[in-house]
């Protein structure tokens, strides 16, 4: 068996028999982890709160679980963390602003519900932007890119990438309005999942923009991606927008053969005002998977970027309606990038509502009839590899017109509601990941899996490891 630095780096797929057949003590693992956030977080500031007491006894009661013979299923015993705007009982919930450096929610998300019973261990609250929107509150500190410290880790999940890049947990949760689970994904050369809108509840999860925000696993591989997911979705009566799906066991997905699935894909979409050093590992990435049976159709859709023109309007307006108890009474105590988002919420009017609303109509229905010939889409995860932190300051507010270029590979599915996964293509000539992102019907997240497993399967990427040291 390989020894507990090294364990710490594998994937939940490979360490799951393990501990189930008893020959991984849960209780040493994570402790093993603890000492690898200890050891190393410093420097990439990923987690806000180490909760390291509960850890050790969720740890203990998993293993005593499971020396009974009673194994949870995959993450039984397995070290996760959690985006620091998702409630957990009795320990902090900041948001990243010190307007909520106070606020201890009484009582669990439901999806901290969901993982807590699959007896997976809590190490601890993750790093993001304030009230995860792009920019970080100028008291507090930014999480790093485990690749290149120097470099950007994404956006609001930017802590969750991160953590579960560096091996500083072994899967986390992350949200996502605009690309907020893809971007740290993208960034940090990991796995993410924005489900269907309505797919997994939010019920304990602090709102950027209600009808926008979808939440999902990040993790170093589709199967570990993948078995969480398993467990965080279904219908929850304390979040009216849940869905009541049939469930699908997405592990059986793994591994299957995508002989004749129908990949669409928009080459002047995918490459203009994006990286080349992106669209050339997406065009491989493409061939790889058509080499080995998927069919490769053009699509032609430029009214995506539509979505991104307006995807502010919407976000902003509803982030007004989510702080209503904060804003305006304590502006000044908000960090530059958000009150700027709320201040410009205030100047939407009726009109430009409306406009946008119609436009995300527009979206859904475009995307639907994209994917009515096809099984998926695939674009690149964002338009250029992470840039460094002195090229986008962690406090610097961007103007309104440079924000669409940015969400226009992301917020066209947060407009509409449809799935997508972000998945690790490769690697710049700087060491920085590159990315792509498949997009789905709603409600088929297992094609999604099903075809982002075969392309891990086809590489290596996914078991590259950043060297912290």
């Amino acid at each position: 068996m390989s020894d507990l630095s090294e364990l710490l780096t594998k994937n939940i797929q490979e360490l799951a028999p393990l501990i189930k057949n008893k020959e991984i003590s849960p209780t040493e693992l994570t402790k093993g982890m603890l000492s690898r956030i200890e050891k190393y977080d410093d420097e990439i500031h990923s987690y806000s709160l180490v909760t390291a007491d509960k850890a050790i006894s969720d740890a203990e009661l998993a293993e005593k679980q499971i020396l009974k013979g009673e194994c949870l299923g995959p993450l039984h015993g397995i070290p996760i963390a959690y985006k620091d705007l998702i409630y957990t009982a009795d320990i902090p919930t900041k948001c990243a602003s010190t307007l909520m450096e106070n606020f201890v929610p009484s009582y669990d998300a439901t999806v901290v519900e969901k993982l807590q019973a699959a007896g997976s261990v809590m190490l601890g609250k993750l790093n993001l932007t304030e009230f995860a929107l792009y920019g970080y509150h100028p008291k507090l500190e930014f999480p790093r890119n485990p690749w290149n410290k120097d470099h950007w880790a994404g956006v609001s999940s930017s802590g969750s990438g991160a953590a579960t890049a560096a091996s500083l947990c072994f899967a986390s949760l992350g949200t996502d309005t605009g690309g907020s689970i893809r971007f740290p994904a993208a960034a940090c050369g990991i796995v993410g999942i924005k489900p269907t809108f309505g797919k997994v509840s939010r019920y304990g999860v602090f709102p950027l923009a209600d009808t926008l925000d979808h939440i999902g696993p990040m993790a170093r591989s589709v199967w570990d991606a993948a078995a969480m997911l398993q467990i965080l979705e279904g219908r929850d009566p304390r979040d009216a927008s849940t869905r009541l799906d049939k469930e699908t066991n997405y592990l059986q997905e793994i591994g299957k053969d995508i002989s004749g699935l129908k990949i669409g894909i928009d080459r002047v979409y995918c490459t203009t005002d994006t990286d080349p050093e992106m669209t050339t590992a997406l065009f491989k990435s493409i061939e790889l998977l058509e080499e080995n049976g998927a069919t490769i159709l053009e699509l032609t859709a430029p009214e995506l970027y539509d979505a991104a023109e307006h995807w502010m309007t919407i976000c902003s307006v509803e982030a007004l309606i989510s702080h209503q108890q904060f804003f305006p009474k304590h502006r000044e105590d908000y960090g530059p990038v958000f009150r700027a988002l709320l201040e410009y919420g205030e100047k939407v009017d009726s009109v430009a509502y409306a406009r946008a609303t119609r436009q995300r109509q527009s979206t859904n229905a475009l995307i639907n009839e994209l994917l009515s010939g096809i099984d998926v889409m695939v674009c690149p995860g964002m338009p250029n590899p992470a840039p460094s932190i002195s090229a986008v300051p962690p406090q610097a507010v961007s103007p309104i017109e440079e924000i669409p270029p940015l969400v226009r590979f992301s917020a066209p599915t947060n407009f509409s509601g449809h799935p997508s996964i972000t998945l690790l293509n490769g690697f710049t000539e700087d060491g920085l990941p590159t990315s792509m992102q498949f997009i789905g019907k709603k409600g088929e997240e297992s094609t999604l899996i099903k075809i982002s497993s075969a392309y891990e399967k086809m590489t290596n990427w996914h078991k590259m490891r950043p060297l912290l040291d």
